[in-house]
């Protein structure tokens, strides 16, 4: 089985993701009967190229992708979020949609802004919308949910999902100010030169959007989740809880109140020393879910980096061949 790929994207993440690829090319094709083939790329400042030759924008060369004659056509879209809308993954997403492309992503923004819309669509133009990179790497939350939760309902859910403010909360607890840790989360190139996506909270934020739309059909956006990041003062608020035999985490949740609507919150919280998110240090994530039959299940990430989410990526593409297959 053929693959064409057009890269929406080429960042760190895209690039790790077509090493992946490469290194992992026999199994695939052994294992799957998946042989890839990227055919175009579109970047920001690079502009794009489909099969060689220039295109005017990421639009044409879904366009182009679209009618090939390739067993699967897939749009690998990994740009950059954007908390105001979404936008231009949304937007791209509709267009490998309308084009009959399966889109896999790692971007929180269409799945945070409109994931019922595209969820439609995708399901009327007979092809896949995955998105397992985008919350925790490539952890398989929305994948343990939709292939091994037949008939259950998530209610709720809570997690530390942001690695940055995770790293600075665990160094700021052993004696490190807040811009000092979070100087070296930028030097160790795990904060953005722009941090303020994390330390405001907006990605957990949209990763809270994305969970609840997904697992709880809640139909919100980043912006109608009650939303408080860290600042200077979480170096104290951090060691103070130390003290008192707890731990500080920012934590996503979201509850669904008697006869209420659903709540979605991101807000530094005080835990009790031997709660699964208080044992979480640096790099290490973890979501707890809330479901009506099984009561909670918690699944954890350790480690998580480019390679994890390139992983996403991979397992979205694995799953459009099995079903292709199927």
């Amino acid at each position: 089985m053929q693959a064409d790929l057009a890269l929406i994207g080429f960042g760190h993440v895209g690039r790790r993701f077509v090493e992946l690829l490469e290194q992992r090319a026999a199994r695939l094709a052994s294992e799957f009967d998946l042989t890839c083939r990227v055919v175009a790329c579109s970047t920001r400042r690079g502009g794009a190229v489909y099969d060689g030759e220039r295109c005017v924008d990421s639009f044409e060369v879904i366009r182009r992708l679209g009618a090939s004659q390739a067993d699967l056509r897939i749009v690998i879209e990994t740009t950059t979020l954007d908390i105001k809308a979404g936008e231009p993954a949304t937007s791209h997403v509709r267009a490998a949609i309308a084009s009959g492309c399966h889109v896999v992503t790692a971007n929180k923004g269409p799945v945070a802004f409109a994931y019922a819309d595209l969820r439609d669509a995708a399901a009327r133009a007979g092809v896949r919308f995955l998105f397992e990179g985008a919350v925790m790497d490539g952890i398989p939350i929305f994948n343990l949910v939709r292939e091994t939760l037949p008939a259950v309902d998530v209610i709720g859910f809570e997690g530390v999902v942001n690695t940055t403010t995770n790293h600075i909360i665990t160094a700021v607890e052993a004696g490190a100010s807040f811009e000092d840790a979070l100087a070296r989360m930028q030097a160790d190139g795990i904060a953005e030169a722009d941090p303020s996506l994390d330390v405001d909270g907006w990605d957990a934020a949209a990763k809270t959007a994305a969970l609840a739309n997904v697992l709880m059909d809640a139909r919100i956006t980043p912006h109608d989740v009650r939303r408080t990041g860290l600042d200077a003062g979480t170096s104290e608020a951090a060691r103070d809880a130390i003290r008192r035999g707890l731990r500080l985490k920012l934590v996503a949740s979201a509850v669904r109140t008697a006869g209420g609507p659903l709540v979605c919150t991101v807000a530094p919280r005080e835990l009790p020393a031997d709660h699964l998110l208080a044992t979480l240090d640096g790099g290490a994530n973890a979501l707890i879910l809330e479901t009506d039959i099984l009561d909670r299940i918690a699944i954890c990430q350790m480690a998580g980096g480019l390679t994890q989410t390139a992983y996403g990526l991979l397992t979205d593409m694995v799953t459009i061949a099995r079903g292709a297959r199927a």
